[in-house]
């Protein structure tokens, strides 16, 4: 066997090996185009902006991938997870042992609760308030699951596809209350319910969320480092305060 023809296979084989890389390298991301301030669509570029989305980017730069951003629903979010139709989802999921059972997630990357929210002038302050009435969250979100547990009168909980579909039919009387994700309905408070709607009560079961990722995945231990990172040189706490103002101790 001659010594060019060895130089040319082995040129051949390292082309294919970094043809393979590259391509691993390109992952498929997926988000909930409507968790506000999480991710969210602006409207004048048409792209995802958003807490998350700053997040992600950063964490692809650090960790060493590239990523194209599909957007759905985020009931179908896990299962896409599942089937391997997508490598990495972030979408203010909440760390769960069921979810856990399923995707990887990697360290928590911030600390949530759920929260109500009534029109102003309810009398509404608390969860027991909430038992008989009309309560919308968000399909497939652990703040429907909450409620189911806790609730004994439960038949008036609906679950809608979106946060802003609930918060319509807040704001239009459709039902007497949302029961959703706390940074999401206090944000929605702050912005456009602005003088409408407030949030009350205390902050309920304490959540964390996590950047999930197909169980098995290679990039587990390089999407926490790059979360590390972040919060060891103050970018994490930069991105936080853009979309939440100052940053809890602790964080």
């Amino acid at each position: 066997m001659s010594t060019k023809w060895l130089k040319t296979l082995g040129a051949s084989l390292a082309l294919t090996v970094a043809a393979g890389t590259a391509s691993a390298e390109n992952l498929k991301v997926v988000t909930d185009p409507s968790f506000v301030p999480f991710e969210m669509m602006d409207q004048e570029t048409g792209e995802m902006i958003g807490f998350d989305m700053e997040i992600i980017a950063e964490v692809a730069k650090r960790a060493g991938f590239e990523y194209d951003l599909q957007t759905m629903d985020f009931n179908g979010i896990i299962p896409a997870l599942q089937t391997g139709n997508v490598d990495i989802a972030i979408a203010g999921i909440t760390i769960t042992e069921e979810r856990e059972q399923i995707v990887d997630f990697s360290d928590p990357y911030y600390d949530s609760g759920l929260r109500i929210l009534v029109r102003e002038g309810s009398d509404m302050k608390e969860l027991s308030d909430l038992e008989g009435k009309k309560i919308g969250t968000k399909i497939g979100s652990t703040s429907y699951d909450f409620l189911m547990a806790n609730l004994e009168a439960d038949d008036g909980v609906t679950p809608y596809p979106g946060s802003s579909d609930m918060y319509m039919a807040l704001m239009s009387q459709a039902i007497d209350a949302v029961f959703y994700d706390a940074p999401n309905v206090g944000y929605f408070a702050r912005t456009k319910g602005e003088g409408k709607v407030t949030t009350v009560g205390p902050l309920y079961e304490g959540q964390q969320y996590g950047i999930a990722l197909v169980e098995g995945s290679e990039w587990v231990d390089e999407v926490n480092a790059a979360l590390a990172s972040m919060k060891e040189d103050g970018t994490y706490k930069s991105i936080y305060e853009k979309w939440f103002g100052p940053m809890p101790e602790g964080m």
